[in-house]
């Protein structure tokens, strides 16, 4: 019997990743622990999306072998790395293999080398799990994608599309439906090309997501579900069947469609497959059909080639699709990939627009989240906050901040918008 950390970087996928592997962890009779200094082994799955991640990681190694400890390196670094140059002896366990953590767990005590980077196509649906939070259920529903995004260094680690058996999903839902889980996290490289790769898509190469949700959102039960990642160009094709599962009390009023940048000449530099407008036309049919609808997007500044011009375009997309969130990122040029080829911009340059980006993203986010003040919203309150406040989601997945104790974690409650920020909506309980 051990006891082990599992320390996590990066997307949600990571995070079911990690769940998966304490699953099997206190299964085999292992102790979960918060401390690293507790810990006779540490688990580090990585992330390897941008340059700072990895500078962490790096960072991280290195505190961890002053401390002579135990580390078994997991997720999308070793998958996508040849070599880790100065880390070539620790045992490693890639995105595939998630299942032989007990064996990376025991190569480690008894210090053989060890590594699990073979590709593969089993699902780790069914794995145990102990979940991050008791109340959500992250379900990854497919990994890799079918891009080729110029700057992307995560499908060197996660692959070509491999979409996951629907049936399998469902008996996931299913069972943590029973388990009292209220909301569900649907997850992976991109959504929107579910299926693609599945024998029923062939005919007429439409992904699967909309019949997928549907099903879901079918299952016996009092729960939320938030669809995550999915980009452009084929949310497009199945927008209108969308928009209608969205009509459903059971879907969280949001999407995360990732534009990247407002130039159509950046977004063919990039290899993206879809334009700006596509962005556009997303969000204006849902907010015309879906009004409380919370859009979230992703852009990219300092591409390499990305003129004055080009970032003008994508200050005005900002302005013109408002959305309620971005995930604003300056250019990393990540190893590998076909971008960190290409001419790079300043240092400079690429944090002066950073900078304005994100100023300009959240003057709209403020000025989004300004229309609900006055309003009543029905709140599920799910973690304690700071200061005696407990946080929650309303069902356009706003985060609401009000003042409560923790036993109102695990309630619904009418809530009355007072104030708000960019990020978030403050307000007080009507009893």
């Amino acid at each position: 019997m051990l006891k082990i950390l599992i320390f996590t970087q990066g997307c949600s996928a990571n995070v079911a990743d990690s769940e998966a592997m304490a699953g099997l962890l206190q299964e085999a009779g292992h102790i979960l622990v918060g401390d690293e200094d507790d810990a006779d082994i540490v688990i580090f799955n990585t992330c390897t999306v941008k340059g700072p991640t990895e500078s962490f990681f790096r960072k991280k190694m290195a505190e961890l072998r002053r401390k002579k400890k135990k580390v078994i390196i997991a997720g999308c670094i070793p998958q996508s790395e040849k070599v880790l140059k100065g880390l070539e002896e620790l045992p490693k366990i890639g995105t595939f293999q998630i299942s032989r953590i007990i064996d990376a767990v025991n190569a480690v005590m008894q210090d053989k080398e060890f590594a699990a980077l073979e590709r593969g196509t089993a699902s780790p649906l069914l794995l145990p799990r102990i979940r991050k939070n008791s109340l959500v259920e992250i379900v990854p529903i497919s990994q890799g994608c079918t891009g080729c995004c110029t700057f992307c260094k995560t499908k060197q680690a996660r692959g070509a599309l491999h979409s996951y058996p629907e049936a399998e999903i469902l008996q996931r839902v299913r069972k943590a439906v029973k388990e009292k889980v209220r909301e569900f996290w649907i997850t992976s490289q991109d959504n929107s090309v579910y299926g693609k790769d599945l024998g029923s898509a062939h005919a007429t190469g439409r992904p699967l997501l909309a019949e997928l949700l549907k099903k879901i959102i079918a299952v016996p039960g009092e729960f939320k579900v938030r669809l995550g990642m999915a980009n452009p160009g084929d949310f497009m094709i199945m927008l209108d069947d969308i928009i209608e599962l969205f009509k459903s009390p059971k879907m969280f009023k949001f999407i995360h469609v990732p534009v990247q940048s407002g130039s159509d000449s950046v977004l063919r530099a990039m290899r993206r497959n879809h334009s700006a407008e596509d962005f556009i036309k997303i969000a204006e049919k849902f907010r015309k059909r879906i009004p409380d609808i919370t859009i979230m997007t992703d852009m990219i500044c300092g591409f390499p080639g990305e003129s004055a011009n080009d970032f003008d375009e994508s200050m005005m997309l900002l302005r013109k699709a408002r959305p309620d969130l971005v995930n604003v990122s300056r250019f990393w040029a990540r190893p590998g990939t076909p971008a960190a080829r290409m001419k790079q911009l300043s240092g400079g340059v690429i944090k002066e627009r950073g900078k304005q980006l994100m100023d300009e993203f959240k003057k709209i986010a403020a000025g989004n989240n300004k229309a609900w003040i006055g309003r009543k919203t029905v709140v599920f309150f799910s973690e304690q906050g700071k200061n005696g406040t407990i946080i929650g989601k309303n069902g356009s997945y706003k985060q609401v901040l009000v003042k409560g104790s923790e036993s109102l974690i695990d309630t619904e409650n009418e809530v009355m918008i007072e104030s708000c920020g960019a990020f978030d909506l403050r307000g007080k309980i009507i009893y």
